[in-house]
């Protein structure tokens, strides 16, 4: 194969594709205009494609700020699924947290870029709040499956759902106001390792009733003098 030819297939490989080319094209348009003065026509016009295009791959322009959302959503709800039952659900969870952090870690100028857009637009951080409960709600309903058993099932779940997302999104956005210097992965792993050792092993059974907890009722009379009251206690508690 001729190296002219394999150059042409390299470049055809790298090439992005549209949903790229849309992404580009509206962070390009966003932070040279703003985000609310950035119509859904400036994109397709700036990306030179029609407006259907842009349909076909998001459905509003809030969604074309987190292009990748819906991917990890999917992937981590995949892999919660394919989980080992005998496995540790929080170890899982945690693993499951990792997957969407990759989504950053891959492109740190994009995701600070991003987070700085989010900052200034009060629809794009409710927006993120959307896409962060939805996280939250599959990483809580694995737990949930996996917790049926106990009393607390539900609450030790969603407890713990809470807590990875907490531990995820405070590193991570440390991370980002930083202008995404240092290694975000070691720092993640880091505090979903604390979540997971605080965590981890809750899947064992509530512990039975001590018999210390059983309640004793003495019958009195009325009119019965309290030390012979006192007495009937004592001796219904053996003490």
């Amino acid at each position: 194969m001729s190296e002219v030819r394999k150059q042409d297939q390299a470049a055809a490989v790298e090439k992005p594709t549209m949903r790229d080319a849309l992404v580009t094209a509206a962070f390009r348009l966003f932070m040279e205009r703003g985000f609310e003065q950035t119509t859904i026509d400036d994109i397709v016009a700036e990306a030179g494609v029609g407006r259907r295009s842009f349909f076909r791959h998001f459905p509003s322009k809030e969604d074309v700020v987190f292009p990748d959302h819906d991917g990890c959503l999917a992937e981590m709800t995949a892999f919660l699924q394919d989980a080992d039952d005998a496995g540790d659900p929080v170890e899982q969870v945690c693993d499951a947290a990792r997957l969407v952090l990759r989504a950053y870690a891959v492109n740190p100028a994009f995701s600070v870029q991003r987070y700085l857009l989010t900052k200034k637009v009060p629809n794009l951080r409710a927006h993120e709040l959307s896409v962060v409960w939805r996280y939250e709600r599959a990483l809580a309903a694995h737990l949930r499956a996996r917790y049926a058993a106990r009393a607390d099932g539900a609450l030790r779940a969603d407890v713990i759902a809470a807590a990875v997302v907490a531990a995820h999104n405070h590193t991570l956005r440390t991370w980002l106001r930083s202008g995404g210097e240092g290694d975000v992965t070691a720092a993640v792993g880091q505090a979903l390792s604390f979540v997971a050792e605080t965590w981890s092993g809750s899947q064992a059974p509530s512990a039975p009733e001590s018999q210390d907890d059983e309640v004793v009722v003495v019958v009195a009379r009325r009119g019965t003098p309290m030390w012979r009251v006192v007495r009937g206690v004592e001796a219904a508690l053996d003490v």
